[in-house]
């Protein structure tokens, strides 16, 4: 004769399935957050409509930094906006990620050596992928957005996991840089 399952492990296995599903919609659910800082930003809207439609993969648009998963830097930044993206990346929920559009958000691109403009946003807040070009087109757009996407499946870690171990570091950093702001 079989012996029925105990409460907790009806519980448990409950728990198991919830969780799959939560894991599942995840990952097939991404809300982004463009912040819009410079000329990147025109390669958003074709990513968006009809002929690649981000939304067929999973990712829709977010208004605020409180519900999104994804935080889209799309362009150069000077000193002033950097402040308001470090406020608008630690508003969001982790898990978050960080995607950087183009060579500015890696070298400064064309600005490089203005004296308002940032040259390395990983030094600030981590930036868990870069896409190259100036700017970059949206095939290229959605397949950092596809490696996000492929990471969160697998449960890899992201960088905000690397700015809550180091948080005095990047702190620092921004003190340094934020300083005269």
């Amino acid at each position: 004769m079989a012996e029925c399952p105990t409460n907790m492990e009806v519980a448990k296995e409950n728990n198991s399935i919830l969780r799959a599903f939560a894991d599942w919609a995840r990952k097939n659910s991404i809300w982004l957050l463009h912040y819009c800082t410079g000329c990147g930003a025109i390669e958003l809207p074709p990513t968006m409509t009809a002929r690649f439609d981000m939304t067929r993969y999973g990712f829709a648009p977010m208004a605020t930094p409180r519900q999104a998963d994804v935080l889209l830097i799309t362009g150069y930044l000077s000193l002033k906006t950097l402040k308001r993206v470090i406020w608008s990346y630690e508003l969001m929920q982790a898990p978050k990620y960080v995607i950087g559009f183009g060579s500015c958000t890696m070298n400064g691109g064309h600005y490089w050596d203005s004296y308002i403009t940032i040259n390395r946003l990983s030094d600030y807040i981590p930036v868990d992928i870069y896409i190259a070009g100036c700017m970059p087109r949206p095939e290229a757009v959605l397949t950092g957005m596809l490696e996000i996407k492929e990471r969160i499946k697998k449960k890899l870690p992201g960088g905000w996991l690397d700015y809550e171990k180091r948080y005095d570091w990047y702190k620092e950093n921004q003190r340094k840089i934020l300083s005269d702001v």
